[in-house]
């Protein structure tokens, strides 16, 4: 998936939960990341912030950030 989709997919669920102050909200986003995007569209969205994180909302930088890191399978 390109990054320009998970940019979009990460700030649509940002949105959602921004009615919640920055706090919960970064919690409730990172929440989401880890329950409902599969591994591979974690790292790439690490990836992505590691390279600069253009277009990401702010509470989604922090939450993206606050990730572990994904291991990948062998």
């Amino acid at each position: 998936m390109s990054p320009d989709k998970l940019v979009y997919m990460a700030n649509q669920i940002g949105r959602f939960f921004a009615h919640e102050g920055e706090a919960r909200a970064v919690a409730d986003i990172a929440d989401h990341l880890v329950k409902f995007w599969e591994p591979r569209m974690r790292a790439a969205i690490q990836a992505h912030l590691a390279a600069g994180g253009a277009g990401l909302d702010p509470w989604v930088r922090q939450a993206v950030a606050s990730l572990k890191p994904v291991v990948p399978r062998e």
